[in-house]
């Protein structure tokens, strides 16, 4: 987590910190003697991730937004799960050191993880990597390296054998979405129905079972600030599974914005518009040459990507609409949302 992405507490989002600190301290976790505090990552769209700062250490707590949650989402357990075991597998994943699930300490399941330092791109490109003409493509094909070599480490091995269910991911994503979909849909999107068939009539066969991250993208990334081709943390693994290691690509794709797309695409983007970073397709063949895997069905992975990010938008936008929330920032995203349909269903027709 970068220090930069740091602020104060949003009212709403404050919780009991003498009960947290109280609890922290019956815990065997070095450095949390005396005073902490508190405040918040300010950077993210839905998990809520604090910095704990103590004189001789730093914690970061997650927990799950507010509001409402949908089933299977924002799972803290499962985050905590594979982060506990991962690290030892896949050194980009920061160590989960505690988790709770008792809502009496901060009014949600929550866990503690470690502290990690340097850079994370959002839709400015940083000042330590503003003056380096390649930092574009060196940390585009480390992110892509690291998702690589996420996708070869052995489940088994990892500890994380059981985590899901790999028979049948593909066809569960599409009707799991979707479900997701249609109870945070406010109006009918013709789009999203249109695209779902789609999706049914084209699973394709998913030729290897890997740990698969399921919110694989640039500001999930931190770098080294000084080498923007070193990846030193993976974040946000609370949707982690078993599964077709393509879909993280089909993601990475999706978020990843090229500088000749749709200004309305571009308006949305996560990331720097800049020429320099590589095309979508040099992303594809970069991961094909690091996988070994075969990458002729992508297309399908990307239409799926789109199709999970207009849910995503649709299920931030509905808590914003419900009251759960009172970022602004949420309050465009259902017609982002619509955006994301009508991409999805417009890359339906190119393939």
């Amino acid at each position: 987590m970068s220090a930069r992405d740091v602020i104060e507490v949003r009212p709403d989002e404050t919780f009991d910190e003498a009960r947290l600190l109280a609890w922290l301290r019956q815990q065997d976790l070095p450095g949390v003697e005396g005073a902490m505090r508190v405040r918040q990552f300010g950077g993210g769209k839905a998990n809520l991730t604090y910095l704990l700062e103590f004189d001789q250490a730093r914690y970061v707590l997650r927990r799950p937004p507010l509001g409402e949650i949908p089933k299977g989402a924002h799972d803290m357990s499962r985050e905590y799960r594979v982060l506990s075991r991962l690290h030892r597998e896949f050194p980009p994943a920061p160590r989960a050191w505690l988790f709770s699930d008792d809502h009496d300490i901060i009014g949600a399941d929550f866990f503690i993880m470690e502290y990690r330092q340097g850079v994370v791109v959002r839709e400015q490109m940083p000042a330590e990597f503003a003056e380096l003409d390649d930092a574009p493509e060196r940390m585009s094909f480390a992110l892509v390296d690291a998702l690589a070599d996420l996708h070869r480490v052995d489940p088994e091995r990892a500890g994380l054998g059981e985590l899901g269910r790999p028979e049948g991911f593909i066809q569960r994503q599409v009707e799991g979405w979707y479900k997701r979909w249609q109870a945070a849909e406010l109006d009918p999107v013709e789009e999203m129905d249109r695209v779902c068939q789609w999706l049914r009539k084209h699973l394709p066969d998913s030729q290897r079972i890997s740990v698969v991250h399921n919110d694989y993208k640039l500001d999930n990334a931190m770098l080294a600030s000084d080498d923007p081709g070193r990846v030193v943390a993976i974040f946000d693994w609370d949707m982690c599974t078993l599964g077709d290691p393509l879909s993280d690509l089909g993601a990475l794709l999706t978020y990843w914005t090229q500088s000749d797309d749709p200004a309305e695409f571009r308006a949305m983007a996560m990331m720097p518009i800049d020429p320099r970073f590589p095309s979508r397709e040099q992303l594809v063949e970069r991961y094909a040459k690091r996988s070994g895997l075969d990458v002729h069905d992508i297309a399908f992975y990307h239409v799926l990507g789109l199709f999970r990010l207009a849910v995503i938008l649709q299920q931030i936008y509905i808590r914003y609409h419900r009251g759960q929330t009172r970022d602004r920032r949420f309050a465009s995203y259902g017609d982002l949302a619509c955006l994301a349909a009508r991409r999805a269903l417009a890359a339906t027709n190119r393939n």
